[in-house]
């Protein structure tokens, strides 16, 4: 019943989010930067080097953090992410909110793992609301043309 809701729920967010409309055409990083809420995130796949990867043809999932979820960060976290120097570890933290293949809102069940790009597994949770690694789903299955972004509510990071 909840995950019928949620479903119910995210279906009717994604329709009524006019800046993801006619996405499907457009591959992951031009759903995100027409989205218009995700500057941040892009500007890390950017400076990570990771643009073509997500343009390539997938199908990828993405946990895609919204700006908030990075400004959350704890001050100048992004600014010594984006650094040269660190790029290895911003490479890691975004490979970690990419799971190869497509996988829908209505694919996950409570306490499953997903393998990640990074090497890791994120941990999914359905009761009481959809949760990766403990992040808030807000918007689910927002389709592009090489797989799916689901908006998340802070920024997940690999274990160890």
């Amino acid at each position: 019943m909840i995950r019928r809701t949620f479903l119910a729920l995210t279906t009717a967010a994604t329709l009524a989010t006019p800046a993801f409309a006619g996405g499907m055409s457009k591959d992951i990083v031009d759903t995100a930067v027409e989205a218009g809420s995700f500057g941040t995130l892009v500007a890390a796949v950017q400076a990570a080097g990771l643009v073509d990867t997500l343009k390539g043809d997938g199908p990828f999932t993405v946990f895609a953090p919204t700006d908030d979820a990075f400004a959350a960060l704890p001050a100048g976290t992004v600014e010594d992410l984006l650094k040269p120097e660190n790029i290895d570890t911003l490479t890691a933290i975004l490979t970690y909110h990419v799971v190869p293949g497509k996988v829908m809102s209505g694919d996950l069940s409570d306490g499953m793992m997903a393998a990640t790009a990074q090497g890791g597994e994120v941990t999914i949770k359905t009761m009481g609301g959809v949760t990766v690694d403990g992040a808030n789903v807000v918007t689910a299955d927002i389709e592009a043309s090489n797989g799916v972004i689901h908006v998340i509510d802070q920024v997940i990071q690999p274990q160890g």
